[in-house]
């Protein structure tokens, strides 16, 4: 019986057709992306409410999961905010498992086998990125430089560099960590056709049609049309954005899954984009200069979320002279997170900020993509700048409490629920940007504490000190295609652990 070939087998096979020579790099890496797949999984299972893990035993030695079929998993004791490649084989009775696809597949839990073919994907892909990534600059001097520095993509989700649909060829030609130049095109549509947010510029309109940038994969696989060629765009963390040469970013359609969502731009970003952007701007402006949010100049949908755009600044033009911007997910390419007192200062910043607008009425999803650090030419964390805005989430109750009008905005953007906004804003920067720069339960509780202290005390600031820490089941999320919106744990608070 035939059996197509594995996920690592096929890139491998494309990869000799397309880029022989990445090939040995490729076999090299792929033990440990295996390892870095392993440990995201391993971190999941160990604190993630899936219903068919029916008690954890912590021992001497390490971790045992229970399962509901009455078989036992056995690893080691798992940190939640470990980043590293810790988890090189579990067992699973007598069987030792080395790859997470494979474990996944023994598991056989409901939905098991789509997801093990995602894990597998994943390896795969995480191989490739590492086998093409080049860090030969230690302090890139290009912002979008910095942001193909982050090769391993998220830090805990084990779908890290899933990308389902993407051949080989064309994750060299697009993912940011390969350093592709991609050429960006346009589609010409009735101005009379689309909905328009802000001011779409005068280069892209022409003879009553609005011109629509389209990301060269876009118009392959979704659209089936041709398009015309427009400028040359340096792909950004989020793959799907892109900065052009002089420095405005461009957030197109991509409609591929990738590492959970299949992502677009709804009308109701597009409709909303304007006046979210400029509350955003006058909300930052009440913390005392250490946030600046990175305005959106115009975003235009042909009524389609397979084809729209969304016009950005770049976060370059808040750095002032000697200071460096970059995206929170590269600082761990650095050294500066191996430095105590540069985390809790980083720590100390991040949190005041975050709470600030919190209490004031604006959860940020502040992971490592969208949130990023403005250091001093002595590598101080100094600012913050804060860019995409879609994701926020918006309590008018909180607002009108403070004397702030809320926004003419309505949809998923509103809520006063308290649980939601403190999920938003801790689930994205404590359990993501923090622990993804500390690396560590220890290193994590450690800058927590430094920082705490010189915070306002504020009933948000004493829910996570006391609390649980929100964050995503982003394994039981993907075991739960049914199920629509987000699913949270709570993760051990590293403040209780470190005490």
């Amino acid at each position: 019986m035939h059996r197509p070939p594995t996920a690592e087998a096929r890139i491998a096979e494309e990869l000799a057709a397309v880029r022989p020579g990445l090939l040995p790099r490729y076999a090299a890496e792929l033990p440990g992306a295996r390892a870095a797949v392993l440990s995201r999984l391993w971190r999941a299972l160990a604190h993630e409410p899936l219903p068919w893990i029916t008690g954890r035993l912590r021992g001497a030695h390490g971790l045992a999961l229970r399962l509901a079929d009455g078989r036992t998993l056995h690893g080691p004791h798992a940190d939640p905010y470990a980043t590293s490649a810790y988890v090189t084989a579990v067992r699973l009775g007598r069987e030792r498992h080395d790859d997470p696809a494979r474990l996944m597949t023994d598991l056989a839990v409901p939905h098991a086998a789509d997801f093990a073919a995602e894990l597998a994907d994943s390896v795969a892909s995480l191989a490739l990125s590492r086998a093409g990534a080049d860090h030969s600059k230690e302090w890139p001097a290009q912002g979008w430089e910095w942001e193909q520095r982050v090769v391993d993509g998220h830090p805990f989700h084990p779908n890290c560099r899933s990308r389902p649909g993407f051949s080989v060829a064309d994750q060299l030609a697009y993912g940011p960590e390969h350093g592709p130049v991609v050429g960006l095109g346009t589609v010409a549509v009735p101005s009379d056709e689309c909905l328009v947010s802000g001011r779409w510029p005068v280069e892209l309109r022409a003879r009553g049609r609005l011109l629509l940038p389209v990301h060269p994969w876009q118009a392959a696989h979704a659209l089936e049309r041709s398009y015309d060629p427009w400028r040359p765009a340096h792909p950004l963390l989020s793959l799907r954005t892109l900065a052009l040469p002089d420095g405005p970013h461009v957030k197109t359609a991509l409609s591929a899954r990738l590492t959970s969502s299949v992502r677009d731009i709804s009308a109701y970003s597009v409709e909303a984009a304007a006046a979210l952007s400029a509350f955003a701007t006058d909300l930052a402006a009440r913390t005392d200069g250490l946030l600046h949010i990175t305005r959106t100049l115009g975003a235009a949908t042909a009524h389609s979320p397979d084809l729209a755009a969304l016009l950005r600044e770049s976060p370059q033009v808040y750095a002032g002279p000697g200071e460096r911007v970059l995206p929170v997910a590269a600082l761990a390419t650095t050294q500066l997170p191996d430095s105590p007192a540069w985390l809790a200062a980083f720590a100390r910043l991040a949190l005041t900020v975050g709470l600030r607008l919190l209490d004031l009425g604006v959860a940020l999803e502040a992971h490592g993509q969208n949130l990023l650090v403005i250091l001093a030419a002595d590598h101080t964390p100094v600012r913050l700048v804060y860019r995409d805005l879609a994701d926020v989430r918006i309590s008018p109750a909180r607002l009108t409490r403070h004397g702030i009008a809320p926004p003419a905005l309505t949809g998923r953007l509103i809520t006063d629920d308290e649980t939601a906004l403190r999920r938003k804003l801790f689930g994205s920067l404590v359990a993501g940007a923090l622990a993804g720069t500390a690396g560590s339960g220890t290193a994590l509780g450690a800058a927590l504490a430094a920082a705490v202290p010189d915070l306002p005390p504020t009933p948000d600031l004493t829910a996570l000190r006391h609390g649980p820490v929100p964050a995503k089941a982003l394994t039981l999320m993907r075991l739960s295609p049914g199920h629509q919106g987000d699913i949270w744990t709570g993760l051990p608070n590293p403040l209780t652990t470190l005490a």
